[in-house]
């Protein structure tokens, strides 16, 4: 693999930007500067899964992007018994948003990684986030000077796995499925979506969760230097 490959896409939120522990923070912000008396720690226990739920939704296009913003607060205010008004809850999904790209933990190893590939790659961004947030969570990383393209599934109309995003990127890129490889947290929408048209693929299993299919996988990102 090392021989052909030119070109290494990744994925950004849960791959290298720590969505996790920013979107934890950005709630222990918003909550406070709303006076919501709100058990943090409890709150992203039932979110979390529940965020990964209206993002496969909205992946399948059943639902909309407002839609995915307003019902995944609601339910999981729901879930923890805390009666929210619509109001406010509308307010907050703004304000997540907002609040979100101040926060810029990226994964351990995140610029060493970047900047081994560098010299050697051409390195490139897949993403399905919301553009106007994907743009500030990079700049403000310090990480944005990193890729030559950034394709997001706003500017192609589909989200990945469609194979459109996957082709727009890599004409983007001037790159062909075989001198390229994926990298990405999501075994649906990185890794089976971009194995589907032909390129190579690196499973980024942080939760070491232990369900590769198959695909090439690793924990930390150091360990791509294993494969490139």
């Amino acid at each position: 693999m090392k021989d052909r490959i030119r070109h290494v896409f990744f994925d950004l939120d849960h791959t290298l930007w720590d969505f996790d522990k920013n979107s934890g923070l950005t709630f222990k912000k918003i909550f406070k500067l709303n006076n919501l008396d709100v058990d943090l720690s409890t709150f992203l226990e039932v979110y979390e899964p529940i965020n990964l739920k209206y993002w496969k939704l909205y992946r399948e296009e059943k639902v909309t992007k407002p839609a995915l913003r307003y019902g995944r607060l609601k339910e999981a205010f729901n879930a923890i018994n805390i009666d929210v008004e619509d109001e406010m809850i509308n307010h907050l999904s703004v304000a997540y948003i907002d609040y979100l790209t101040t926060f810029n933990h990226l994964f351990e190893g995140t610029l060493s990684i970047l900047n081994y590939l560098r010299d050697k790659y051409e390195l490139h961004i897949i993403t399905n986030g919301f553009e106007e947030a994907q743009e500030r969570k990079m700049q403000n990383a310090n990480i944005r000077s990193y890729f030559k393209t950034i394709t997001n599934s706003e500017m192609v109309g589909v989200k990945k796995p469609n194979p459109k995003i996957f082709n727009f990127a890599l004409d983007s890129a001037k790159a062909s499925p075989n001198e390229s490889v994926m990298i990405g947290d999501s075994l649906e929408a990185d890794i089976e979506g971009a194995h589907n048209i032909g390129m190579e693929t690196i499973y980024f299993d942080y939760k070491k969760l232990n369900n590769s299919n198959g695909y090439k996988r690793i924990t930390t990102l150091k360990s791509i230097e294993n494969y490139l």
